[in-house]
Formats: C-alpha cells, structure tokens, sequence
C-alpha cells in the first residue's frame, strides 16, 4: 500500500548516491548482485542467531535494491537487469523464512512454511498478472519507473521489509508475526485474483491499425 507514496521519495534520495557510484564506474546489474549477496548473508546470519548483524545485512541488501533502480534509470533501464532484480527480491524474501526457520525449527518452522506459502501467492499473482499485462500492452500509472507492470496490494515491498525488520529486532516473536503477516498476505493474493480476472476477462485493445 505504501510503496506508491514512498519510491518517488526514496528515488530521490537515493540520485545523488547513484550518480557517484555511475561516475565510479557501478553498473546497475553490479549492484543488484552485491545486493543479492547481502541478502542471502542475511539469511544465513539470522540461521545462525546474529539477528542484529542479519538486519544490518538485510538494510544494505534494500539499499542496493534502490541504488541499482536509481542507477538503471540514468543509464537506461534494461529487460535483463528488470529479471534480474525481480529474481534477486524474490530469492531473499524466500531466504529470510528460512533462515528463521534453521534458527528456531521447533517454534518457527511451521510459521516460516506458513509465511512462504504466502509470499508463493502474491508472488505469482503479481507476476502473472504482470506477463499478461505486457501481452495486452498495459501500463501502471502508479508505478512507471518500472520494469513490468507492478501491481499494488496490501502487502508490497514496503511492507515486506518492515515484517523481516520487526522479526530481526524481535526474534523471539517471529512465529506470531509471521502468522499474521501471512494472512495478509493471502488476503493480498486473492484481491489480485478478484482484480486479474477482472481486468482480463474483456478482450485485450487491437493494436492501431488493425
């Protein structure tokens, strides 16, 4: 819900830093696979019981989330580096849970499986939504720095990362937290069906010209 009002925002914090890095030479594919790396340390930090230093590790694999976006739209924004960033989101959000899960199997796998369901959910109905959208030619208004067509919902990226920061700082409450957030996270995927199907169910616009 959030992410519409905090990306521009954080896009232009984030300009200045990308221009230094552009002037140092940083790629934006760089960049996502050091974040990526980030990431995944986290997971295996917070596996190992260093939560504080699994959220250190986690901050700076959303910062580089931001940077290589920021660093992508001055240098061109490319289909590869899109694939890439999605792909890298996606395998550290599934990497967190589990994480927490080798921490603590006894109290927190159940709610890890729980909480992967979830996020199998909205992950594959933004991204299905995605595929046919770029199929029909549809744009977001509300997201048009992007790659592919984003599609909101309750549980974004925002979000996202304010759970796997709440669970890093209260470890010990995982299991409730992923619980809840989990159900948000199936109620996030069945408005995305409601609206899919919705959006999908008239035929697409012919090109001009036909």
């Amino acid at each position: 819900m959030i992410d519409r009002h905090v990306l521009p925002a954080l896009g232009r914090a984030l300009a200045p830093v990308a221009g230094g890095l552009i002037r140092l030479g940083a790629t934006a594919d760089a960049i996502t696979s050091v974040g990526l790396c980030f990431g995944l340390a986290a997971a295996g930090l917070i596996a190992s019981g260093n939560y504080a230093a699994g959220l250190t590790a986690f901050v700076a694999n959303r910062l580089c989330d931001g940077l290589d976006g920021a660093v992508a739209r001055r240098l061109g924004p490319t289909d590869r580096g899109a694939f890439l960033d999605i792909a890298g989101d996606f395998a550290v959000y599934a990497a967190i849970p589990f994480g927490f899960a080798l921490a603590d199997p006894a109290a927190n796998a159940l709610p890890a499986a729980a909480l992967l369901f979830g996020f199998m959910g909205t992950a594959s109905s933004f991204l299905g939504f995605a595929i046919i959208a770029a199929k029909r030619g549809m744009t977001s208004t509300a997201y048009p720095t992007k790659g592919f067509y984003y599609l909101g919902g309750l549980t974004e990226g925002g979000e996202t990362i304010g759970f796997f920061v709440a669970v890093c700082l209260w470890p010990a409450w995982f299991a409730p937290l992923a619980w809840g957030f989990a159900a948000l996270c199936g109620l996030t995927t069945v408005t995305r069906w409601v609206g899919g199907i919705a959006a999908f169910t008239s035929s697409p616009t012919p090109p001009p010209g036909d």
